[in-house]
């Protein structure tokens, strides 16, 4: 985790969203001025839902512990919940308030802003970005929700992909609309809205959901977008070059300090998923790889970012001049 920290100053990366708790990684960040948000892991959620005082422990032990000195932003409660299977999503809004409530109570709410990530499952349909709405098995768990994250002032956060969906229509989605490329790109005909990006339009499309629901002023963050720099036979899309233009060009988009057709006002924000590749990730060969760098902190590829060190073929050929 110290490296890591030296590895994201030397980058000037200073917003990161970890999966859980780590101590070691809460310890590493202290007195850095990095910002973090924490998770609290699906796993977790059924017994901080049942019981406020399994929750105040949770927030004393993993987040209270180390304010101020590691600057701890937000909590996630657990992650892409809703959508899938059912397992956790009764779960949800009862580990939400009662973290809630430990943080009030600790008096922690101004700082440590609680949210929890959506994956793009819980939308029935996402094309046009206005005919987007909540899917029908979802609206039971979302609508309550949304009314909680709305009295506390929390945004949307939003797991956009648009790798995934290129992946699952490569024949009627342009690459170069997913990779930020001049494209004729789309036009959604009922707010005659143009889209030159297809990130864009899925950030626009959770809009239209949140409006149908009722919650036009809700903010849209997107907590996870990336792109695989390699993968199976059958995931051509996952190359150096597509990942490296994609958040290449994902990263001049959020430079531009600008909103989407639908929310010109609302500064689009997101989070580059992933840091590092994983290569103990279970699933298809891009899963392992949508890092920015390799786990020795050389980078994937070159989007700006300086890694820890040169790449392997390069310290090779310089152990050898030596």
């Amino acid at each position: 985790p110290d490296e890591v920290v030296t590895l994201l100053k030397a980058a000037k990366i200073r917003n990161v969203r970890i999966y859980d708790a780590d101590q070691s990684v809460l310890k590493a960040f202290s007195g850095t001025g990095l910002e973090i948000v924490v998770g609290l892991p699906n796993g977790n959620l059924r017994d901080v839902s049942a019981d406020g005082d399994h929750a105040m422990s949770w927030v004393q032990d993993n987040v209270l512990a180390y304010l101020p000195d590691t600057c701890i932003r937000g909590i996630a409660i657990g992650n892409e919940v809703l959508g899938g299977s059912d397992q956790f999503s009764g779960f949800l809004l009862g580990a939400v308030k009662n973290v809630y409530n430990a943080v009030n109570k600790l008096k922690l709410s101004d700082v440590v802003q609680i949210t929890t990530a959506h994956s793009q499952a819980v939308f029935a349909n996402s094309f046009p970005p206005s005919s987007c709405v909540f899917r029908d098995n979802v609206v039971q768990y979302m609508k309550p929700l949304l009314e909680f994250f709305s009295q506390i002032g929390s945004p949307f956060c939003l797991n956009a992909y648009p790798f995934l969906a290129y992946m699952d229509d490569p024949e009627h989605i342009d690459i170069n609309y997913a990779l930020f490329l001049p494209t004729v790109g789309a036009n959604d005909p009922k707010t005659k809205l143009h889209y030159d990006n297809l990130l864009d339009a899925q950030i626009d499309a959770a809009y239209a959901a949140l409006e149908d629901a009722g919650f036009k002023k809700m903010e849209v963050i997107v907590t996870e977008t990336g792109w695989a720099s390699h993968g199976d036979e059958n995931e051509s899309a996952a190359t150096v070059d597509n990942a490296r233009t994609y958040n290449y060009n994902l990263r001049k988009r959020l430079a531009k300090m600008k909103g989407t057709p639908l929310r010109p006002k609302n500064v689009v924000k997101a989070y580059v998923f992933a840091l590092f590749n994983e290569n103990l990730k279970p699933g298809p060969t891009s899963e392992r790889n949508f890092g920015l760098f390799k786990p020795d902190g050389s980078i994937s590829y070159d989007i700006g970012f300086p890694g820890l060190k040169s790449s392997s073929a390069d310290s090779l050929l310089l152990s050898l001049k030596v």
